[in-house]
């Protein structure tokens, strides 16, 4: 089975948000070491924004050195004046599929609604790239406004549409708003990461107190719109549990489902046309 963790962050000397690993690098080589340890075979690296542009030329070192085992959403500065040109080019650097987008800051909360981004969703649409997006609650309604506007641009949720971690939100109260998410399921462009599970819980391995919230996410969106991930380096737990958590501990996820939550579904949905390692 095709295990391919849905987001990862690397860099190189920078300070990551308090909930990471408060380390001065996690490298290629950190990541290949632990995604072998974890049975990993491949992963979906999202430049950490907060450490501006340059990170996504990091990333495309790891693609040129390792093309069958990382590709690439990235992000730059929506309101750069060559932006458009930006879009159109996004392709012609290896390993690169698409966008990865938070809208955290202060300044950026209004791009949900207020017209701002049309112009990148239809050249996301017309260039065929996909979008990943940290969209809570209070913007799964703008999101699905995205996704009737433009169908063929395909968007995918962030974190179980939970936040990025580091606001102490679990368990039951982390979930208090899913129906909001679970109603993006009626848009057939619209997917959901299942990355970074054991962060919303407080219970010990494997997190059964979620469960519950996973099988509703699975049953909603469907083995092709799933896609099992970590953001490995904020995670409570190890890269192998992380792992077990679904292949071992699910048993309503079995067969084909799992194989395509895993792994195969992130690849088509991405597109990602892997070489043989």
């Amino acid at each position: 089975m095709l295990i391919v963790d849905s987001q990862i962050h690397i860099w190189q000397h920078g300070k990551m948000s308090t909930h990471h690993r408060q380390i001065p690098t996690y490298s290629i080589d950190d990541a290949l070491d632990e995604m072998a340890q974890a049975g990993v075979d491949c992963a979906v690296i999202h430049p950490p924004s907060r450490l501006g542009d340059a990170v996504n030329a990091y990333a495309v070192e790891a693609v040129r050195r390792h093309p069958s085992k990382f590709c690439i959403l990235g992000h730059f500065d929506l309101r750069s004046p060559d932006r458009e040109r930006i879009v159109a080019r996004w392709r012609e650097q290896p390993g690169m599929l698409g966008f990865r987008f938070t809208f955290n800051q202060p300044d950026e909360k209004s791009w949900w609604t207020d017209g701002s981004l049309d112009w990148f969703w239809a050249a996301c649409e017309r260039e065929d790239l996909r979008v990943g997006l940290l969209a809570t609650g209070g913007n799964m309604a703008a999101l699905g406004k995205i996704a009737e506007r433009h169908p063929r641009l395909k968007l995918h949720v962030d974190h179980l549409g939970r936040g990025g971690g580091g606001k102490g939100i679990v368990d039951d109260a982390a979930f208090a708003d899913l129906d909001t998410m679970l109603a993006l399921a009626q848009h057939p462009n619209v997917a959901v990461k299942m990355s970074g599970a054991p962060s919303y819980s407080s219970a010990p391995y494997p997190y059964r107190n979620i469960h519950g919230y996973l099988r509703r996410i699975f049953e909603a969106f469907g083995p092709e719109r799933c896609f099992w991930g970590t953001d490995i380096t904020r995670m409570p737990c190890s890269y192998r549990q992380c792992v077990t958590m679904f292949t071992e501990e699910l048993p309503w996820l079995q067969g084909r489902d799992l194989e395509r939550v895993m792994g195969g579904a992130i690849v088509d949905w991405l597109g990602w046309r892997r070489p043989a390692a």
